[in-house]
């Protein structure tokens, strides 16, 4: 039934709105909400929410907003690829479901890789090396192995030219025909130069990768010798644009190499794939991997490749940045988010990370649900089935064409300073991205970005999940980051007391006045404190200057949290603090914004105040502090 029938008008029976009668409409919310006085756009510019690389993400987006370039989508299949790198999108088969392994013992590697063919992945990502199995035993670990019918991509680091050898001396000794077999070599020079540092044999590798393509092209046309990995970038703390704009000048540097050695600009693109990061910033994530595919046409186009040459091969893998060693089961739910958001964005192969990965060797139960997740996104909730989803939304395209920008402007200034070896050299690279990470930690630490089941929502009672260690990855360049990372720390330090005492280090609420005054702010306080693993002690229910003094030595605590209304405060908080210092406590912490009266708070022992915002990292660690926990 139409917007036009009789029978049910729908929008027909409204008048147009505009732009301008929302805005009138959100200034009266404003006004209401004494949040602001703006009006016209400026109340709308209210609403609007700061990302990294000066974009911002609009209340409101309607046809006004989409980019302006006409060239700046396209169709999928066609330059500039934004709406997907083939015309049929991945509706034939779905995307290409990649499963990592980098178990160092090659018969339990061989074990799960099976498991995984056996159970929905598609194509194996496999560490080989330095951090993996040893390239010597690689027979073994892919013994049983279709190399016709499943896609191997190798992670060698370093070590790629042997690994290479070994995994054309496999194919003979299987009696595969290089021509058949697909997947990724992964040489990565300028890769294992961010993650180590080490530039002494730069030169020699790029050489060596350069050496692997033309053998590539000549021999296994549908295998790729390199692979531009822009996992260090992100894992180091870059921004989304930072990501792009790393991978664009690493992917420029292998197209010299490799048009330099001999091959063709259309060959030399089809030698590389390149790999991002998946967040559980679904829209960010999605318009990455659009801006991704335009921005590399553009590269490709300005180099003379051919229109169909241009098109990007991507492997989407999510975050490390963002998974959580407390509470990781909560992981699951941020990879399902960062693997859908990998394959609404156009991604060929998507790996989704098993949810233990960021506390060791992940076991069977984690793999199996890790694949499982991209089995129930395809076969289940059929994403694959719809090219390009988020094409046409007016916010996505925008998006899109803001990190686009946004990436472009950043790839400029590292070819300005010579290309990516050199900005890596130089520490440009570095501390662009550490300035991106002290801002991006400033917000962790006030919670503006939040994480759930540890800086929100903490479960101290919640047995630790334990797994074999990992193998330890190369280091020595640019580090790896954690959102985590602040308040991991404090939770060691609580770990440590509990170990060495038998009890947490404790904090007393001293709860003012009757449960429906107290409560909002005591279950605030509950929750900051133990996103530092100081376990909170809430009894009596409530207090007051009498009974406070005796309530805090009978809880056993260290510190004391005064949690009520301002109103309450300002009759009782003095006194009850001065309570609370004379029965030892080492700190006083006052839940709210003290306005006024801090002064008077501040004389009476109130040390500190707690208020959505504030750093809670630095209350914590000084919480910690006082308490003497190591």
């Amino acid at each position: 039934m139409t917007a036009q029938s009789p029978e049910l008008p729908l929008a027909a029976a409204f008048p147009d709105a505009d732009r301008e009668q929302w805005q009138r409409l959100v200034e009266g919310v404003l006004r209401k909400s004494g949040a602001a006085e703006a009006t016209g756009t400026a109340a709308e510019d209210a609403l609007a929410t700061a990302l990294e690389d000066g974009i911002q993400v609009r209340p409101l987006y309607t046809a006004e907003d989409a980019p302006e370039a006409a060239d700046a989508t396209g169709r999928p299949g066609f330059p500039p690829f934004v709406r997907a790198g083939r015309a049929t999108g991945s509706t034939v088969a779905g995307w290409d479901v990649r499963q990592r392994h980098a178990d160092t013992d090659p018969r339990r590697a061989n074990e799960a890789v099976l498991a995984d063919l056996e159970n929905g992945v598609t194509s194996l990502w496999l560490a080989v090396g330095d951090g993996g199995v040893p390239v010597a035993e690689l027979a073994t670990a892919l013994d049983g192995v279709y190399l016709d019918l499943a896609a191997v991509a190798l992670d060698a680091g370093a070590d790629f030219a042997e690994a290479a050898d070994a995994w054309f001396r496999l194919c003979d000794d299987k009696g595969v025909a290089r021509s058949e077999t697909a997947g990724t070599l992964g040489a990565d020079p300028l890769g294992v130069l961010a993650r180590t540092g080490r530039a002494d044999d730069l030169a020699g590798h790029l050489e060596a990768a350069a050496g692997l393509a033309r053998r590539c092209a000549d021999e296994a046309p549908r295998t790729r010798a390199l692979a531009v990995d822009a996992l260090p970038y992100h894992e180091a703390g870059g921004s989304t644009a930072e990501e792009l704009g790393c991978s664009l000048a690493t992917g420029v540097a292998y197209l010299r190499e490799l048009t330099a050695a001999g091959l063709g600009v259309d060959a030399a693109c089809a030698q590389l794939e390149f790999r991002y990061a998946a967040t559980a910033d679904q829209f960010l994530t999605i318009a990455k991997l659009r801006a991704a595919r335009r921005l590399w046409s553009r590269v490709a186009e300005v180099c003379g490749a051919s229109p169909a040459a241009r098109a990007q091969r991507q492997h989407a893998v999510t975050s490390t940045v963002m998974m959580t060693r407390r509470d990781p089961w909560v992981n699951m739910l941020r990879t399902t988010v960062a693997g859908l958001s990998a394959g609404l964005g156009g991604a060929d192969a998507v790996t989704v990370l098993p949810f233990d990965a960021a506390l060791g060797l992940p076991d069977a139960f984690a793999r199996r649900i890790a694949r499982n997740t991209q089995s129930i996104l395809l076969e289940e909730s059929h994403l694959s089935k719809v090219i390009d989803p988020a094409g046409g939304s007016w916010y996505v395209e925008r998006l899109t064409d803001e990190l686009a920008h946004a990436a472009w402007g950043w790839f400029q200034e590292i070819e300005a300073a010579g290309g990516q070896a050199a900005a890596l050299g130089s520490g440009m690279v570095g501390e662009r991205l550490a300035s991106t990470w002290r801002k991006r930690s400033e917000a962790l630490a006030h919670r503006r970005e939040p994480v759930t089941g540890v800086s929100e929502f903490p479960f101290l009672a919640e047995a630790p999940v334990e797994r074999e260690p990992a193998p330890v990855p190369a280091g020595g360049g640019l580090p790896r980051v954690r959102r985590d990372e602040a308040y991991e720390a404090l939770r060691a330090r609580s770990d440590a007391h509990l170990a060495a005492t038998g009890s947490r280090p404790k904090a007393f609420l001293a709860a003012l006045g009757p449960a429906a005054v107290h409560t909002a702010r005591a279950t605030f306080a509950s929750n900051l404190l133990q996103a530092g693993g100081i376990e909170p002690v809430h009894d009596p229910v409530s207090v007051d200057a009498e009974s406070a003094a005796e309530a805090f030595r009978a809880g056993g605590a260290g510190i004391a949290c005064l949690c009520s209304s301002d109103a309450l405060y300002a009759e009782q908080a003095a006194e009850v603090a001065a309570a609370l210092k004379a029965a030892g406590a080492r700190q006083v912490l006052l839940a709210g914004k003290p306005g006024e009266q801090r002064e008077a708070y501040v004389r009476a022992g109130v040390d500190a105040f707690v208020f959505a915002g504030c750093d809670a990292v630095e209350v914590l660690t000084s919480a910690l502090d006082v308490m003497e926990v190591a």
